[in-house]
């Protein structure tokens, strides 16, 4: 809601600092050690900066900048570096690294840390590092690594200074507050109504105009050629091998199937489970009477209500032998599991107390023989023989392509099918190439033969984990450009008419809204135009219910409330379709004070805001009073080397 007031100002800081999922945000490499200057200089070198003795290195920061590339091109595939550092994104990531360094230091000068077991919790709670029962796994946090090409240390430097942060940055974020009767004015401005008209001009109202001459649609083209640029396009020569390559390799065979029952012969017996209530008490002469009101007829139930416990707290559900004896004691559950239903055992000890203990209820689950588990089983071998197999074949592959053989040779030794792409974006889209169609394993190489540098040596890449992989090359890449204009030509003539069109119909809304604004009703100002228009429309809104819909709100719904009562403006229709003349005739005020839930709702969102800037006035201030030394000739000469593409990855 409050971006209607103010567009902005949340702080991207305040994510970064503030944000639970750490590994999500930025993973950044930095404060390798060392103090003072180092190779600061004026004409280059290692060092970025040097901020309170510690170092932000080139690659540190080459580093960060590729892991947030590569992030961005899942969204937007054909982003590539130049465009990524035209966006002022090199300097914003050297100014984060910095600004992070620098707090993390003032912190630690404050007193504030992060001991090893903070990080431990913070790494084991990060989604990225967990298996699908939500628990850390410790692979899944290997591999996750690996992806984003860091160590476990360089990680956990990351956590324990974004922890410092967090320490530092939310006292100051947690201090904003914002009177009610201030939240009240902004919730009655979300209330406000406003009424008006629109009006539109279409460009296809003006008529085609005179023939432009070759001379005009050669002009236009060439002061125009960023709109009819293709892409950079790369031809990709591939071969894919998987589980459908192995043949009979991956086959389980009888012996495997009985070995593997076998191994997990306790997985397939029967299974007892028992459903318990107990009572755990801190001393024996209560347990013992308790277990005597229980012996001389009392229900369990009932005497464990008289010590002072619901069923609630008695009922521990559905156990197993193995789990029960780690909730109490391997006696205790030895005893409990050769106790009859109904039956009540104890008291015993463990080091929870003294346990008096019910049987409640007995479930057995039949053993299942190997006939019966016979596939699954054969489909579990099958899934592991097939990975190894495979992983074999990628690292014989990768072996010989150390060793310097080339793709054919490579395809030809492992007997794979080659085939060649048509020129594609990093999208997959073929431009030029009417009706043609992406295999489905072109997708998962696009990425990394984008990355490649043209005749580099073959490399191979996953397409679908376990399943199926592909070694692949890079032939052919055609550099972004527009196609000549004898290719193109009907249509740059047919963009430069709409131009024209365009041009003339703003002159028409220009005239409108000129009369419109000196006092001609909007609908006698459309009539009185040069050019039969469509009517006027009426448009009436809420402030709030623009709020509501995001950036989905017809622009012209959303002049409304930038206009003064009155008033005209012009507004541009998409692609060059003409012009909206829009009119704002009346003002409706809101009024908040019979909706509570709206004030306190403002006045939650105007905190955060303030909060958000709470924590940029102290970053600033830290990074005003911290020793930082920039090595602009070492970052100049980065930002070549990026654009260059010498140091992407």
């Amino acid at each position: 809601m409050l971006s209607l007031f103010r567009r902005g100002i949340v702080s991207k800081l305040m994510l970064i600092v503030l944000g639970i999922g750490l590994f999500a945000i930025v993973i950044t490499g930095f404060g390798t050690g060392g103090s003072g200057l180092g190779g600061l200089g004026g004409g280059g070198g290692d060092t970025i900066a040097v901020v309170e003795g510690e170092k932000i290195t080139t690659k540190e920061l080459t580093d960060e900048v590729n892991r947030q590339l590569s992030r961005l091109r899942q969204q937007q595939p054909e982003l590539d570096m130049a465009t990524f550092l035209r966006q002022g994104s090199l300097e914003a990531i050297a100014d984060q690294m910095i600004d992070m360094e620098a707090t993390a230091a003032f912190g630690r000068k404050m007193g504030l840390g992060a001991t090893r077991e903070m990080v431990d919790r913070e790494i084991a709670r990060i989604p990225a590092f967990q298996n699908l029962a939500g628990q850390f796994d410790e692979a899944t946090f290997r591999r996750a690594l690996e992806q984003e090409k860091i160590s476990e240390q360089q990680l956990r430097q990351e956590i324990a200074q974004r922890m410092i942060q967090r320490q530092l940055m939310l006292p100051a974020a947690g201090s904003a507050y914002v009177p009610r009767g201030l939240a009240s004015q902004y919730a009655s401005l979300l209330l406000e109504t406003r009424s008006g008209v629109v009006g539109a001009v279409p460009a296809a109202a003006m008529g085609p105009g005179r023939e432009p001459s070759d001379a005009e649609i050669q002009d236009f083209y060439g002061k125009n050629q960023g709109r009819y640029t293709i892409p950079e396009r790369r031809t990709i020569r591939y071969a894919v091998f998987g589980r459908d390559t192995l043949g009979d390799a991956a086959k389980a065979t009888d012996a495997e199937i009985q070995a593997e029952y076998q191994r997990n012969a306790a997985t397939y017996a029967p299974k007892q489970t028992r459903v318990l209530s107990q009572v755990v008490l801190p001393d024996e002469a209560a347990a013992r009477a308790l277990a005597q009101k229980i012996a001389g007829g009392a229900s369990f139930a009932a005497a464990a209500q008289q010590a002072g416990f619901t069923p609630s707290d008695t009922a521990i559900g559905e156990q197993s032998k193995e789990a029960y004896a780690r909730l109490a004691t391997p006696a205790l559950a030895n005893a409990v599991f050769a106790a009859a239903k109904g039956a009540t055992v104890g008291p015993e000890r463990s080091p929870l107390g003294w346990h008096v203990v019910r049987v409640d209820d007995i479930k057995t689950t039949p053993g299942r023989t190997l006939a019966e588990v016979r596939g699954e089983i054969a489909t579990r071998i099958e899934q592991q023989k097939a990975a190894d197999a495979l992983a074999d074949v990628a690292a014989r592959i990768e072996n010989a392509i150390g060793e310097g053989a080339t793709f054919q040779e490579v395809v030809q030794k492992e007997k794979l099918a080659a085939r060649d792409t048509v020129p594609v974006t990093a999208a997959g889209a073929a431009p030029g190439t009417p009706n043609w169609q992406p295999p489905a394993e072109l997708a998962p190489l696009l990425k990394t033969a984008f990355e490649l540098e043209p005749n580099a040596e073959p490399v191979v890449e996953v397409v679908a984990p376990n399943e199926r992989y592909a070694v692949m090359i890079v032939t052919n890449v055609t550099p972004a450009a527009a196609p000549p204009l004898a290719q193109i030509r009907d249509r740059v003539k047919t963009d430069l008419v709409i131009r024209r069109a365009t041009e003339r119909a703003r002159a028409v809304a220009a005239s409108i809204q000129s009369k419109i604004n000196a006092g001609t009703p909007p609908a006698q100002a459309f009539a009185e135009a040069q050019v039969k228009l469509p009517p006027v429309q009426p448009v009436t809104a809420v402030r709030r219910d623009i709020a509501r819909q995001g950036g989905q709100v017809p622009p012209p719904l959303a002049m409304l409330f930038s206009l003064p009562r009155g008033k005209a403006r012009l507004l541009p229709v998409p692609n060059g379709g003409g012009w909206f003349v829009v009119y704002l005739d009346k003002i409706v005020p809101g009024d908040a004070s019979k909706e509570p839930a709206l004030i306190d709702a403002v006045r939650g969102q105007f905190n955060e805001v303030i909060g958000n800037e709470y924590v940029e006035q102290l970053t600033r201030a830290i990074r005003a009073r911290s020793d930082i030394r920039r090595n602009e000739g070492a970052f100049t000469a980065l930002k070549q080397q990026l654009l260059s593409g010498g140091a992407a990855q």
